[in-house]
């Protein structure tokens, strides 16, 4: 069985990146056959993440999230922007993560914002993270402003969602083409080897 955790850094109850997790789960759900998926809320879990940042210990809630994600087989980062960057709850949870957990993990990456100018985080700064933690980010972001939970931006988000489900599917369960995820791992290896490469001289 397929496990999916979804990571949501909104600051309310009902804030507009849970929607946007919850979107996404029930687009899993739909599309990766034989898949569970569930959504954990950082929100609760603020101070037990403050603690382990000045401590190094994770207290056993945070502790029991962190052991979801080194078991998941997939995962889904969704973090509210502010001041045109992640959420700090949102960073301070990556922060307490074992530096290999994710490695070689296919994410979804997916944020919220108040206007649509807020997008370029995903590539600009959600990216680069995810990079650097070596996880194998499928190619579309997701990104929801309110006019995307309106009726004429609706449509638009339903299919940024399964576009960028569709391509973890293909991850998780291998490509058309025949590849598996360990092929996908290696593509994602040499890319980063080639990025690393010091550039040429013209």
């Amino acid at each position: 069985m397929t496990r999916v955790v979804a990571i949501q850094a909104g600051l309310s109850e009902t804030s507009s990146s849970r929607l946007l997790a919850d979107r996404l789960v029930a687009s899993i759900e739909r599309q990766v056959p034989g898949a569970t998926a569930e959504v954990v809320d950082l929100r609760p879990l603020a101070h037990d993440i403050t603690d382990a940042v000045l401590s190094g210990y994770a207290p056993p809630r945070l502790q029991h999230v962190l052991d979801l994600v080194g078991s998941a087989d997939a995962l889904v980062a969704v973090t509210p922007v502010f001041q045109a960057s992640y959420a700090g709850l949102f960073k301070m949870f990556v922060d307490v993560l074992e530096s290999d957990l994710v490695i070689g993990k296919p994410v979804v990456l997916a944020a919220t914002g108040g206007t649509a100018r807020h997008s370029l985080v995903i590539d600009h700064a959600l990216r680069p993270l995810f990079g650097y933690l070596q996880a194998l980010v499928v190619p579309t972001g997701v990104f929801a402003s309110p006019h995307d939970w309106g009726s004429e931006g609706a449509s638009a988000l339903t299919e940024r969602v399964d576009r960028a489900v569709g391509e973890l599917a293909s991850l998780l369960g291998g490509s058309g083409t025949g590849r598996s995820r360990e092929d996908d791992i290696d593509l994602f290896s040499e890319t980063m080897l080639s990025i690393s490469d010091p550039p040429r001289q013209f």
